[in-house]
């Protein structure tokens, strides 16, 4: 696929002058003195993490936005997805993050000080099959690769099985391998299934290996429900109230950008390297639904994969409690009124 360039060229300042502009004429629904009013930020230090999901793109384009915030210091710092970065999170290795909301659950279920704040994105998750392989069902008996158990495919593969009737442990042969290795697996017929997000997806149908069985974005259930949430450390939400309003603000304004502006996100996330191909990330910020998170309800995506978690055995706490111990959409509400289109 032949690599695009947007002509204008993109810069701190170019991008500033076009957020700006649109946020006056009203573009992110946001009035220019809403974040002025408001006390400073309890702390202008903000540590986010950095992982290889292009679909967390608003966490990276949201660095703009969080300097007009009044944060001066803004640090990514380097986390395993899934688990890995769910328990990073409630160490306070980082102060917020955008992460699949199973891992965020598994972790409020085992005491761990995370509080899930806000609804980002839905599905990006994609199940590759064999063709052994054309439903869920269909992987009863098989064997697919993860990266670690626990890890964000683990989880999300466990609750498709689940909500199917199938039980993870029991009815799927589990292999751990780095992804690369594991689409290599793949495309040589050695495992027969994989589940990746961008830009696994991507570079597996360009290179035509396997078929799409389930794409969370587009295929029911999963793509009524957040697939990205917002937890935060409870400590650090506790103490700074206004600075994580803030710091949820640019996410989600950066979240509108990334719906209204994709080809300038894509060159973004690659200048910023994060990412290094424009082509996958241009079609990830073209085919996830950023533009859903005024209208999903967060609370809904925990009870629904709690539920499912706790089918599959993952989880010992009710949905309820999950609810009531992890989860505060106080700024959330308050933002959804605020960032109206």
């Amino acid at each position: 696929m032949r690599r695009i360039h947007d002509p204008r060229p993109f810069s701190r300042r170019s991008f500033l002058g076009k957020v700006t502009l649109a946020g006056t004429a009203g573009l992110l629904g946001v009035l220019p003195r809403s974040s002025a009013a408001e006390l400073p930020p309890e702390t202008t230090k903000l540590k986010l993490f950095k992982i290889a999901g292009i679909c967390i793109a608003p966490q990276y384009l949201a660095e703009e936005f969080l300097r007009g915030e009044g944060f001066t210091e803004v640090h990514y710092v380097e986390a395993v997805p899934g688990l890995g970065l769910a328990k990073a999170l409630a160490s306070g290795e980082a102060h917020l993050s955008l992460g699949f909301s199973a891992p965020f659950i598994i972790r409020v279920d085992a005491g761990d000080p995370i509080v899930m704040l806000a609804g980002v994105h839905v599905g990006c998750f994609e199940l590759f099959g064999s063709e052994r392989v054309r439903a869920i069902r269909d992987l009863k008996g098989k064997t697919v690769a993860v990266q670690e158990l626990g890890s964000s495919q683990h989880v999300f593969l466990a609750s498709m099985m689940a909500y199917v009737g199938l039980n993870p442990d029991k009815d799927l042969q589990w292999v751990t391998h780095p992804r690369a290795e594991a689409m290599q697996l793949f495309a040589e017929g050695k495992i027969d299934a994989y589940l990746g997000f961008p830009p696994d997806p991507q570079y597996l149908r360009e290179q035509q290996i396997g078929h799409v069985v389930v794409n969370s974005s587009v295929d029911r259930p999963w793509s009524q429900y957040f697939c990205c949430l917002a937890a935060g450390n409870q400590e650090f939400v506790r103490k700074h109230p206004v600075a994580t309003k803030r710091a949820l603000r640019a996410l989600l304004k950066a979240t509108d950008v990334c719906a209204l502006e994709p080809e300038r996100v894509a060159q973004a996330t690659v200048d910023k390297g994060f990412t290094p191909r424009y082509e996958y990330a241009l079609q990830t910020m073209q085919e996830v639904p950023y533009d859903k998170w005024r209208e999903y309800d967060p609370e809904d995506t925990v009870r629904f994969y709690a539920l499912r978690l706790h089918e599959a055995g993952m989880i010992k706490t009710s949905p309820q409690k999950i609810v009531a111990q992890g989860t505060d959409w106080r700024f959330f509400n308050e933002l959804k009124k605020e960032l109206k289109r």
